[in-house]
């Protein structure tokens, strides 16, 4: 008997260990599958607000009007240095306007670049590319591929913890009632009370 007992609980672990796993796996691709929708979300997201953007975004050519002065701290757009200057051009057609533009350093006065306006004719930043909105939609997917898999794993843990409780005082109650059969210590009790009949 106690062979069988034994037998028998040495296969629970094993069995309860790959039902663990299984779970694991399928927190994990839960998470996968919500970072991956997440993240095609804000591409999409992404991709409606630079089309929006763009239709109010145009390039212009402008004209320098002066030496170019790097700022105290380094304005960037994209990876190139930028310095400013003052420079004239004409958004919509034929309507002069001036304003300080960034350029690249070192332009002298009187070199043609090409600048983005607004609607209304003021610089203003370009819409976003493919590479930025990738990023932004592969960064959000990560996040919220984390946060699941985090919330998913912690669920799954203390669920796990609270039925090992549950199992051990079920095999506690089960151990009383079975310890005294298998230990002879009732069979002791009942030849004791025989002999003194």
């Amino acid at each position: 008997m106690s062979h069988q007992e034994s037998s028998s609980s040495g296969s629970i672990p094993p069995a309860r260990g790959s039902r663990g796993r299984a779970v694991f796996a399928l927190v994990l691709i839960i998470a996968v599958v919500c970072g991956a929708v997440a993240g095609g979300r804000m591409w999409d997201a992404g991709a409606r607000a630079d089309r929006a953007l763009a239709a109010h975004r145009h390039q212009v050519r402008a004209t320098t009007t002066g030496p170019a002065e790097e700022t105290p701290v380094a304005a960037r757009y994209g990876t190139k240095p930028q310095a400013l200057a003052p420079a004239v051009w004409e958004q919509p057609a034929h309507v002069r306007r001036s304003g300080t533009i960034h350029v690249p350093p070192k332009t002298p006065p009187g070199r043609t670049v090409t600048i983005w306006v607004d609607d209304a004719g003021s610089p203003a930043r370009p819409p976003g590319g493919t590479a930025d909105r990738a990023l932004t939609a592969l960064s959000g997917g990560i996040a919220v591929a984390g946060a699941v898999g985090v919330t998913g794993a912690g669920v799954v843990l203390l669920v796990r913890r609270r039925s090992e409780g549950h199992r051990l005082a079920a095999w506690e109650r089960e151990w009383e009632r079975v310890e005294p059969v298998w230990s002879g210590r009732l069979r002791r009790g009942s030849d004791a009370g025989g002999d003194d009949d």
